[in-house]
């Protein structure tokens, strides 16, 4: 059974606090269940929350001893961390524990120093302010999360399950992360990234917004060769503004979204049907079987027939001891 210990403190938001409870307190086979789940706090004892209630903690900061993951749930941006646990967090992290910031959680990771020279991300509207309090690590406010191995880091609360549903997935394999996501009525795997979120000025209209008006006429036509520069033709712009407005208005290169398009397009139809998957290919706009499960596997991290098969509710092969992995680039 791994351990997770999960951090509380003053003025926590019970639901950021309930994502990673709820997540690896829920995973289990007959019964028994496969993550043991502390909430902890440096200070033990009542806790505010601002939701109008308060919580009781009982278990201190030695609940990292014994964690394989230490999940710190959120934070607040002004608070620092204390000497103690800025040491509580290095011995558990030198014991191999993984540490985990969900959404500002991310603000104590960096306080710690653990991620200095490195990347991590966090929700992308405390992203600058993250940057220039913490100069000595790199901050993306694109990513949904960002796993170097032995630092996960999170965006914003949705995406904090998408984390913790990657952890499981890390863990257990991709056929308990799914079951896992159908319980709690969740995508198993969301593809883009935050920069969907981030507030854009959005016309009244669609045909108002010519980069709308033709991400709508690339959706209908997906199983159709689209070059850019016909598609920049139905935005009524030429190659280059069409590319720096759509990337303004996703955060994405056309042909990225595009492919991002194509494997969700093809990821139902693995879902919904029986199809071939020559047929799928074709259906989707990647021609090829083998084309198909290249990006369809470096995008979703599993293959056509493996994710079929979970949906079909059979056997798929476990993954190899995490020792033997490579750990993920961010």
């Amino acid at each position: 059974m791994r351990s997770v210990a999960a951090l509380a403190f003053d003025g926590v938001i019970p639901f950021h606090l309930s994502v990673p409870t709820l997540v690896f307190g829920r995973v289990g086979t007959e019964g028994t269940p496969d993550y043991h789940v502390e909430v902890c706090a440096e200070r033990p004892g009542t806790l505010r929350t601002p939701a109008g209630f308060d919580i009781v903690v009982n278990t201190g900061l030695d609940a990292f001893e014994r964690a394989d993951l230490v999940v710190i749930p959120s934070w607040q941006r002004d608070m620092g961390i204390s000497a103690e646990l800025r040491d509580a967090l290095h011995r558990a992290h030198a014991r191999g524990a993984r540490i985990v910031g969900l959404c500002l959680g991310s603000f104590a990771v960096a306080a710690s120093g653990l991620a200095d020279g490195r990347e991590i991300t966090t929700h992308w509207a405390a992203a600058t302010e993250l940057a220039a309090a913490y100069p000595k690590v790199r901050v993306r406010a694109d990513t949904l999360w960002t796993d170097l191995g032995d630092i996960v880091t999170s965006a914003g609360s949705a995406a904090a399950l998408d984390c913790c549903l990657h952890l499981v997935r890390d863990d257990l394999g991709s056929r308990a992360a799914t079951e896992l996501a159908r319980s709690l009525v969740t995508a198993p795997h969301r593809s883009g990234s935050q920069a969907q979120y981030i507030p854009v000025a959005v016309p009244e209209a669609v045909d108002d917004d010519p980069i709308e008006r033709a991400m709508v006429w690339a959706r209908t036509n997906l199983g159709e060769p689209i070059a850019l520069d016909g598609w920049a033709r139905i935005a009524l712009m030429s190659r280059r503004t069409f590319t720096r407005r759509f990337r303004e208005r996703t955060g994405n290169s056309p042909q990225q979204w595009l492919l991002h398009q194509r494997t969700d397009r093809a990821r139902l139809l693995l879902e919904s049907t029986t199809d071939t998957m020559d047929r799928i290919a074709a259906e989707t706009g990647f021609g090829t079987a083998v084309s198909l499960r290249h990006h369809f596997h470096r995008i979703l991290g599993t293959s056509p027939a493996a994710h079929r098969a979970l949906f079909a509710g059979t056997p798929v092969p476990a993954p190899p001891p995490h020792h033997l992995r490579q750990c993920p680039s961010p």
